[in-house]
């Protein structure tokens, strides 16, 4: 990209060589079309930023296209995060160790408000009998943007926090900008990050869901489009609370293709709620029980009435429940 400083020097410098040639009275007229072109903005649109580079990963910023959800447009665009091999960062809730990224987009010019997606995490290990949640290797997490005014320059800036963890933990921060107009080229991987975010169902709703994701909709992934028409039904069939000895337990009955791998994530209505990762226990064919026991609220909160939030995992797809204790 041609630096303003740049295009200002070029512009003096043709205006010197045209003065030799042209009357002084009409020197004015090239002269004020060179000077205009140095006044134009450096930014322009961009598919991505720059790597920042840190300590066993490193995040850049990717643009897609616009979308629509509702009457709202918005662009499309995602914090794209490369780590070493067996190195992992975490989901929004961390789990019994580490920390949720932090994001500051106070920065930015043009930005109404941004959304951050959130692909369906694993669970790993922490080393010290827990579990983190998480992603290892490679993760996009989509970003919806919209903008104060459609037509004006929109420049995203993200003050990133995060945390990369193997047998040790490494806070890690960048700073990122990425200019905008709705048009970026990475909306295919965007996409593909989009159909990994869990899908809002009710609780007990157990028919095939058929979802079209807006990347498909945007004619940027068959794929996608595909994937959402042919799952298999995942449901959470029910949330029950029993008495317990020290804590009351909540009893979840998940349903999966038989065979298939399934893992559940539970989060309070707040993000001081600090509730434990469930178990899995026996299965009743497609049925798998998981539990754990209430405990981990804020001080003098109360669990009956509370909203949890579910977050059922199986092969590639992923479903998201509000259910609310009794």
């Amino acid at each position: 990209m041609i630096s303003a400083a740049k295009i200002a020097a070029v512009a003096s410098a043709m205006t010197a060589k045209i003065a030799r040639f042209i009357p002084m009275s009409r020197r004015a007229f090239p002269a004020a079309i060179l000077m205009s072109l140095a006044a134009v903005p450096s930014a322009s649109a961009q598919d991505a930023s720059n790597w920042d580079g840190q300590a066993h990963s490193a995040a850049r910023l990717i643009a897609g296209a616009t979308g629509k959800n509702h009457d709202t447009a918005f662009w499309r665009a995602g914090i794209e995060i490369r780590l070493d091999p067996g190195w992992l960062t975490y989901w929004r809730d961390p789990g019994d160790s580490g920390a949720p990224p932090i994001f500051d987009f106070s920065g930015s010019e043009n930005v109404k408000s941004v959304t951050v997606l959130w692909p369906a995490p694993e669970r790993f290990p922490d080393g010290a009998g827990g579990n983190s949640i998480g992603y290892r290797n490679h993760v996009i997490l989509p970003l919806h943007i919209v903008p104060m005014e459609g037509a004006k320059q929109t420049a995203l800036r993200l003050k990133l926090e995060y945390d990369v963890c193997s047998n040790i933990c490494i806070p890690v921060e960048s700073n990122l900008l990425l200019n905008l107009n709705g048009d970026g080229a990475e909306d295919a991987a965007i996409a593909r990050a989009e159909i990994r975010v869990p899908r809002p169902v009710a609780l007990g709703q157990r028919a095939r869901t058929e979802v079209k994701r807006e990347g498909a909709q945007a004619g940027q992934g068959a794929a996608a489009e595909n994937a959402d028409q042919h799952r298999e039904p995942l449901a959470i069939l029910g949330v029950h609370r029993q008495p317990g000895d020290a804590h009351d337990r909540v009893l979840v009955d998940v349903e999966a293709p038989a065979g298939a791998p399934v893992d559940l994530f539970v989060e309070g209505p707040t993000p001081d709620w600090s509730l434990p990762l469930p178990q899995q226990g026996a299965a009743d064919g497609a049925v798998r029980h998981f539990e754990f026991e209430l405990e981990g609220l804020p001080p003098d909160t109360k669990a009956e009435g509370a909203a949890l939030i579910l977050t059922a995992v199986s092969g590639d797809d992923a479903i998201e429940v509000t259910a609310h204790l009794d």
